[in-house]
C-alpha cells in the first residue's frame, strides 16, 4: 500500500502501482520499483502500524487515511470513535446509545452462554461412553458430569477461566 504526496501533502491514498503505471502511461517502470524511484514520483509506501486496542468496551479503533511516525515513514493512522450513537430509524422512533449498547451487551453474553454450552457438551460427549449399560461409572467420573452440567451455575458463567472447569478423573 502506498500513498501519493502532492505539493507536501496527501494527494491520494491508498495508491498502488497499478495506479502510478495508469497515472504515467508513457514511463516505462522496471517491475520492481526501488523506493527512491517512487519518492521521486511522490509516491511512498505506508507501513502497516498495528491497530491500537479501544479504550473502552463501547469503542471502536477505525482507519483514518495516513500520518508520519517520528523517523518520517509514512503509516497508517487511527481514530477511536463511539460504536454507537443516537439515530432515528426509518419509522421515525429515537434509537438511543444505550439501547444500542445493551443490546450488544445482551447479544455478546448470549454468544459468550453459547460457547460455554457448547463445550460443555463436547466434554459430556467425551465421557458418554461411561454411562453404557456394559460400563461402570465411578464416582469420579459422576461427579465430573454433574460439575459439567453445573457449569451454567458458577461464578463467572459465561466468562469462564481455564481453572473454572472441572478436571476430567483419569
Amino acid at each position: 500500500m502506498y500513498v501519493k504526496i502532492t505539493n507536501g501533502s496527501v494527494d491520494t491514498y491508498p495508491y498502488s502501482i497499478g495506479q502510478l503505471r495508469r497515472d504515467n502511461p508513457n514511463t516505462s517502470f522496471p517491475k520492481k520499483i526501488p523506493n527512491e524511484t517512487l519518492a521521486s514520483w511522490g509516491v511512498y509506501p505506508v507501513l502497516q502500524a498495528p491497530k491500537p486496542e479501544p479504550s473502552g468496551e463501547y469503542k471502536t479503533v477505525v482507519a483514518n487515511g495516513v500520518t508520519t511516525d517520528a523517523n518520517g515513514n509514512w503509516v497508517n493512522a487511527w481514530t477511536e470513535q463511539d460504536m454507537f450513537s443516537d439515530y432515528t430509524d426509518e419509522d421515525g422512533n429515537v434509537v438511543t446509545k444505550a439501547s444500542q449498547e445493551e443490546a450488544y451487551t445482551a447479544k455478546k453474553t448470549a454468544d459468550a452462554e453459547a460457547a460455554v454450552r457448547a463445550t460443555r457438551d463436547a466434554k459430556l460427549a467425551e465421557t458418554d461412553w461411561t454411562g453404557m449399560s456394559d460400563v461402570t461409572m465411578s464416582a469420579e467420573m459422576t461427579t465430573y458430569r454433574q460439575a459439567l452440567r453445573d457449569i451454567t451455575t458458577h461464578a463467572n458463567f459465561p466468562n469462564l477461566a481455564d481453572e473454572d472447569w472441572p478436571t476430567k478423573p483419569e
